[in-house]
């Protein structure tokens, strides 16, 4: 019946004659039946689609990912008919570390649970290991930097070792994350790294032990003349509260000048190294700039806030990678902050970590980082506007302190020992590998100076008092924070005091 107005006439519309009753219930019972023959035969057809139509079954899933037949083939042949059982999370797993090694960025990393879990480790409290940043470089794993007073830095690692193989086992060819996991292990334990420093140098074996690796960033200490050094190895969670406790700390001692030092920090999160760098730029001017693929830079420029307010130089080496380098080049462009030291290492680009259900995460290169004024220093570096370097001493190889170096030896080792005790003071004779009697006599002479037996062998317990003397003389030393010392003196209008003298009082 047609709706109408209730206004309107409606006509009187005629009687229906009824139909009988058993009718009307055959014409619904056909018509179910019709519906469910109808889902039936669907069902039917997709099922024989999906079985027998290989190429229909990947339309019908994913339309527009074709490119994954291949894959999806290549699964299925190694599940079917390799010889021996396969575990279905070994083949994706290896899947997608093919694809992110195929990008050949060495930044760019998949790592499973257990390899994710110990990535977050890296920038929480603490972690268990050697302490040392790696990376993979050409293939090899090579060292960016020892964290300071770690066990890797205790046993003589430098920026730029080539760790060769782990316990025995060669580890050349590995992710970065590989190589870590071979070498972290728990507190107390022992590792062999073997070691490669330079072109020719031969491979040497360093025993560490493992420990807990506190992530203590920023050491702060007056140095004289009202200087304050405050130096940050990594950023980290903490980092800029330490700063800023740091930078109160040496106020408190009367601080008129700041030598700020990242040598051998080998980064850390983005946004700690931005709040580090606003601490010294004027609020409104460019500490960075991002650039994603396919855009334009984007600029991030400091913010009002807390600002230091004495004269600063920085130091930076090799060691400085990443949000190191960030910091260098905002207070070098935006602050005219000098620069002393060495060249920097030369990381220029941005990674994000996307955790995945399973708790896997896939860490790859998503934008390329800019200094204020625009450049790129991917594989350049940053270089310091006063270049210092360490002296020759400073990048010995290490002593295999298993070996008797004596009387009649004659190897690359002598000649390293022999470098050794002559930049401690030591008349070794001719720096020419020969261990002689001039140099059994140093070594004598150093055994009776640090109170061990004297032999004039050199092993074990000597030869890493050798070491130990040396790395603490290139501590004392330390000619670029000598330098960077004096540039801040001479910006803070700052006079050096005479050196005390000391009275002699006869006895």
């Amino acid at each position: 019946m047609d709706d109408k107005r209730p206004e309107e006439q409606q006509e009187p519309t005629p009687p229906v004659e009824e139909s009988p009753s058993h009718t009307i219930k055959m014409k619904t019972f056909s018509f179910i039946m019709l519906v469910f023959l109808l889902i039936i035969a669907t069902a039917g057809l997709t099922v024989f689609a999906l079985t027998f139509g290989d190429e229909k079954a990947v339309e019908v899933n994913s339309p527009e990912r074709r490119e994954f037949e291949k894959l999806y083939t290549a699964y299925d042949k190694i599940q079917d008919q390799y010889f021996q059982d396969v575990d279905r999370n070994v083949l994706v797993n290896g899947a997608i570390n093919g694809m992110v090694d195929s990008l050949d960025d060495p930044y760019s990393d998949y790592l499973n649970e257990e390899e994710a879990s110990q990535f977050l480790e890296g920038i929480s409290s603490s972690f268990q290991g050697i302490g040392a940043e790696v990376q993979e470089r050409g293939g090899f794993i090579t060292v960016v930097s020892p964290i300071k007073n770690s066990p890797a830095e205790k046993a003589g690692i430098l920026p730029n070792d080539q760790i060769i193989a782990v316990d025995g086992d060669s580890i050349q060819g590995f992710t970065t994350t590989e190589a870590v996991m071979l070498i972290r292990g728990e507190k107390g334990t022992e590792v062999t790294l073997t070691v490669k420093r330079g072109e020719n140098a031969d491979p040497i074996d360093i025993k560490i032990i493992r420990d807990e690796i506190p992530i203590e960033t920023v050491y702060a200490e007056m140095i004289g003349d009202n200087i304050a050094h405050i130096q940050v190895t990594s950023f980290s969670e903490n980092t800029y509260q330490e700063l800023l406790d740091a930078i109160k700390e040496m106020e408190d001692e009367g601080m008129e000048a700041l030598v700020m030092d990242v040598r051998g920090n080998p980064g850390g999160l983005l946004d700690v190294a931005l709040d580090i760098s606003d601490l010294f730029i004027e609020e409104g001017k460019p500490l960075f700039e991002v650039q994603a693929k396919g855009t334009e830079p984007e600029v991030y420029t400091s913010s009002a806030g807390t600002k230091i307010k004495v004269p600063v130089t920085l130091l930076i080496d090799g060691g400085s990678a990443s949000a190191s380098e960030i910091l260098a080049g905002a207070m070098s462009e935006s602050a005219d902050i000098q620069l002393v030291g060495e060249k920097t290492f030369g990381k220029g680009t941005v990674q994000t970590a996307n955790d995945l259900q399973d708790g896997s995460n896939l860490k790859f290169t998503t934008a390329k980082w800019l200094t204020p004024d625009g450049n790129w220093i991917h594989e350049k570096g940053i270089e310091p506007d006063v270049e210092v370097g360490y002296p020759a001493y400073a990048s010995l190889p290490v002593l295999d302190t298993s070996i008797e170096l004596k009387d009649g030896t004659i190897s690359e080792q002598v000649k390293t020992a022999e470098q050794m005790l002559e930049a401690l003071g030591y008349d070794v004779g001719e720096v020419d590998g020969v261990f002689e009697e001039q140099m059994t006599e140093a070594v004598k002479a150093f055994q009776e100076e640090k109170e061990l037996e004297a032999t004039g062998i050199l092993t074990e317990d000597s030869t890493f008092a050798v070491m130990d003397a040396l790395r603490e003389k290139i501590k004392n030393d330390d000619p670029q924070l000598q330098e960077a010392k004096k540039l801040s003196m001479e910006e803070a209008g700052i006079t050096a005091s005479e050196p005390e003298e000391v009275e002699e009082t006869e006895e």
